[in-house]
């Protein structure tokens, strides 16, 4: 059996989890070719799935959804029938409605889709002075993404000849979702930049960047186009890169959502199949 593994992963967790997955599958003798899509560049030529048997689908979650430009990328694939799970990383905050919104639009490209998952990781603005699930992911969550791969297999090989059943879904329209997204972004009032300070300029926020946002050279994130995800921070071998103090954000995210930081470490990732 060949499987590809495509995934979004800014700030490292949905890899981990890729890699985790990937384990699995080929201690079962499958074959994986795992296709890291989170630069720009490699969303920029059609990706063939015609060789694979099924196909597995890894992205953070964004303000309840799947990243716009991993969203608008999946609706470029041809599913051709093809069997596919999918699975998100999250910051310890609200889930749904990413699991439905995905599918559907996996399914409107011709997929079949099979099993899902979601695992707690370090929430990207952590970065930031957030304190969001820093120790996660932990061992039950790879154990969690170890039961997941093992269904995924079975349904991907015709042992399990069911496919996901129902999920959560969402009255909140297209729109408002929209907004939301932008709502995202406030809290980032002083994009990646190097405040004018040197670097090797090694290049590696700029052609990491999934959107094109980050200018080497001058050290700075275009406001039209950056996304918020950090990966210019996370790349950075000289640590050059600085965003704002968002630990009042933070503080105030505990109070609107009544929760806390202990709360959050409490949840556990989870499977749908």
């Amino acid at each position: 059996m060949r499987i590809a593994i495509a995934y979004f992963s800014a700030t490292g967790n949905t890899r981990k989890m890729a890699e985790a997955i990937e384990l699995v599958f080929t201690e079962r003798g499958a074959r994986v070719e795992k296709f890291d899509i989170t630069a720009q560049a490699a969303r920029q030529e059609p990706l063939d799935l015609s060789p694979y048997d099924g196909v597995i689908f890894g992205a953070p979650i964004h303000s309840l959804r799947a990243p716009r430009v991993v969203r608008d990328w999946m609706k470029t694939l041809d599913g051709q029938g093809k069997k596919a799970a999918m699975y998100f990383t999250y910051g310890g905050f609200h889930v749904h409605p990413t699991h439905h919104s995905t599918r559907e639009i996996l399914a409107g490209a011709g997929f079949t889709v099979v099993s899902s998952a979601e695992f707690l990781g370090a929430h990207t603005f952590n970065k930031g002075g957030w304190k969001a699930v820093p120790t996660r992911p932990n061992a039950s969550d790879f154990t969690v993404a170890r039961d997941f791969a093992v269904a995924t297999y079975d349904r991907f090989s015709g042992q399990d000849e069911r496919v996901l059943g129902d999920l959560e879904k969402t009255d909140l329209t297209e729109e408002f979702l929209d907004a939301i997204e932008g709502f995202r972004f406030k809290a980032l009032t002083m994009l990646p930049t190097r405040n004018g300070e040197a670097c090797s300029l090694c290049m590696e926020c700029e052609t990491q960047c999934p959107t094109g946002a980050m200018n080497a050279e001058k050290g700075e994130s275009d406001i039209k186009l950056c996304i918020a995800c950090l990966r210019c921070l996370d790349v950075c071998p000289e640590d050059c890169l600085k965003i704002n103090d968002m630990s009042g954000v933070f503080e105030k995210r505990m109070e609107g959502d009544k929760t806390t930081p202990q709360d959050l470490d409490r949840k556990q990732s989870k499977i749908y199949l």
